[in-house]
């Protein structure tokens, strides 16, 4: 039981008491919203964390930094192997071309003619000719023809 002289100012909210009470309940609620906002951030971080660690409840850095450089290298090999593949498929497939088409140009002393393309394939052959004027012509040429036209120039 509280003493009489207390009891009558305890009731009373404008009292120092009262204001103290007051204040002190304000500082609880502000500490609990700040508690609510820090546990919502602390989940959006280890969420984060989540996504960036992986799921197997590993949090050394260090060895997920390791992971993902096996990863990478892992790729980087696999690229490098695809690549040399198909250079080795191109270069193959260039060669194999290069024997079914072939190309000659006949031009006179200025460099006007003509260049003749031939391109065999299993069912027919196609013949190409274009124009030369002054070394050049205003079709594009493939790495064939321009040889063809410069060897004719003799350069």
């Amino acid at each position: 039981m509280l003493h009489p002289a207390l009891a009558s100012t305890s009731d009373d909210l404008s009292s120092t008491v009262g204001i103290v009470a007051i204040a002190a309940g304000a500082v609880a609620l502000l500490a609990l919203a700040l508690m609510f906002v820090l546990i919502r951030r602390l989940r959006t971080l280890r969420t984060a964390q989540r996504v960036v660690l992986g799921e197997s409840g590993q949090r050394d850095v260090v060895a997920h930094a390791e992971r993902i450089q096996a990863g990478f290298d892992e790729l980087r090999a696999a690229v490098d192997s695809t690549f040399s593949r198909l250079d080795e498929r191109l270069t193959h497939n260039e060669r194999r071309l290069g024997r079914q088409s072939s190309s000659m140009a006949l031009l006179d002393d200025s460099g006007t003619g003509v260049v003749l393309s031939s391109i065999l394939h299993r069912e027919q052959a196609r013949m190409y000719v274009k124009d030369v004027r002054d070394g050049h012509s205003e079709f594009e040429l493939s790495p064939e023809e321009n040889e063809a036209i410069a060897t004719a120039l003799g350069r």
